[in-house]
């Protein structure tokens, strides 16, 4: 049996209701809101959150692949898939690809993902999709779009959706494109996206998923259906013989159209109430679509429950500044930080045990924890008699912290923390994110999580970061 062994989302603290945009256009603002990335975040870091959510319930043990879609990867040139799998502190030994330039990148994975278990190469492979896509300022897309990351466990046992049967269709459309050169998505006329584009595939890929598979819209119990508006995707469901209680909440009018993470999202936020013996159909659409059906195994009540959907959507904070969040998009021209960072490619390689993998050392001889990892113990003096010990997973408390008012950041002030984890008590400096400054207090329990840290050197530097505890 080949399907979905676990599955975790992420959702950012920020939200952004469509009347903020709209007035600062003096448009007519839609209903409901958008999640925006924050400034130190990205498809990666976004992607890296929600596999720690995955994993959270699945583990880690076995796992052999992991597999990152967006259609805004932070790199053009250099795998973001690898930098994922060491954050979430993977092994070395497994498979890593990026899938990239279509809405049906995430949809595209998870097939991938399924084929490879099931062929047998691959027992356990990850699949992580993320997008933080920009729409031209005053569109309607602007308010339409969303940031979010979701992902899915693919193995062969303890599987809680059984993978049944897929279909898929190609189609060369120009309707929603971004070239090299492009910060904003840019579409055609939507008569001719929604007729020519979205309508007609979706309906292809669905209705030769239930010919192949011989099954009828009746047959199942939801319906996980990616569509550009909501009334576009009822139309297409009802189309299709699907009843509109059958439709699982498109999630648009609470975080937006979150690209090639969208199909993964609603897959997660299905099975968080799905029940054993359930039939769950899934399908994308970008430049063609892609359909799949699902069937609920015991273990979907069973299996431990991640943080997922209902648990970032409940954590939220109001964007209320249309100015911030150009500073958070880089759409300004912002002062330089004052102070500047030089780093170095080859520092970063010997360091990312720690730097990327949160490992900090426990000395052997007297359990001491400290981070960053050091060769030499400075309680007992032991030297090169340590073991690594994962930090990132673990919660921890403010020890001490100070606001800094001065330092260059697009969401001041900066808060600094010395953060004492609960893994041995070890005490680590680090920023703080997503936070409100003025409640930072000694003893603020505070959980770790993995941000863009600056760009200097013509590279992407992460670092893990503290923010208060989410829900």
């Amino acid at each position: 049996m080949t399907g979905i062994v676990s599955y975790g989302a992420y959702i950012p603290l920020y939200r952004m209701g469509h009347e903020v945009i709209a007035q600062v256009w003096g448009k007519r603002a839609g209903k409901g809101e958008r999640s925006v990335a924050s400034y130190d975040e990205d498809s990666l870091t976004m992607a890296v959150e929600a596999t720690m959510d995955c994993v959270s319930t699945g583990g880690r043990e076995g796992v052999d692949g992991l597999y990152f879609a967006s259609t805004t990867s932070p790199y053009r040139e250099k795998q973001c898939a690898s930098i994922v799998a060491a954050a979430a502190d993977l092994e070395q030994g497994i498979t890593t690809m990026d899938f990239a330039n279509s809405l049906r990148a995430g949809s595209n994975a998870l097939k991938a993902a399924l084929d490879a278990v099931k062929a047998g190469p691959s027992s356990k492979v990850m699949v992580a999709a993320a997008d933080c896509r920009l729409a031209y300022p005053q569109s309607v897309q602007e308010q339409g779009l969303g940031d979010a990351a979701a992902a899915v466990m693919v193995g062969s046992s303890d599987v809680l959706a059984e993978a049944e049967d897929s279909y898929s269709v190609s189609d060369d459309i120009t309707d929603l494109w971004r070239k090299e050169s492009d910060h904003f998505v840019r579409s055609w006329e939507d008569r001719w996206v929604l007729s020519y584009g979205y309508d007609r595939n979706i309906r292809a890929a669905t209705s030769g998923l239930l010919k192949k598979a011989a099954l009828k819209p009746a047959d199942f119990n939801k319906v996980v259906m990616c569509g550009p508006d909501g009334r576009s995707l009822e139309e297409a469901a009802r189309s299709l013989g699907f009843d509109k209680a059958q439709l699982q909440d498109s999630l648009l009018g609470v975080v937006g159209n979150t690209g090639a993470a969208h199909p993964l999202l609603l897959l997660a936020a299905a099975l968080e109430q799905a029940r054993p013996g359930e039939r769950l159909l899934l399908a994308s659409y970008g430049d063609g679509a892609d359909a799949f059906s699902f069937r609920m195994t015991d273990r979907v009540l069973t299996a431990r429950k991640p943080r997922g959907v209902r648990g970032n959507l409940t954590s939220k904070r109001a964007l209320t500044s249309y100015g911030k969040y150009l500073c958070f998009r880089n759409l300004v021209e912002q002062p330089e930080e004052l102070i500047r960072l030089f780093p170095a490619a080859t520092v970063m390689w010997r360091t990312r045990d720690w730097s990327l993998r949160g490992h900090a050392s426990r000395c052997r001889r007297c359990g001491l924890v400290t981070f960053p990892i050091q060769r030499v113990c400075y309680r007992c003096g032991s030297k090169d008699d340590y073991e690594q010990t994962r930090l990132t997973d673990k919660k921890g408390k403010v020890f001490t912290y100070s606001v800094d008012n001065m330092a260059g950041t697009p969401d001041p002030p900066v808060v600094q923390t010395v953060v004492e984890s609960d893994e041995g008590q070890a005490r680590l400096y680090c920023l703080m994110t997503d936070c409100d400054p003025p409640a930072v207090k000694v003893g603020m329990p505070v959980e770790f999580t993995f941000r863009r840290f600056h760009e200097c050197g013509g590279f992407i530097n992460y670092f893990w970061k503290c923010r208060p505890v989410r829900g």
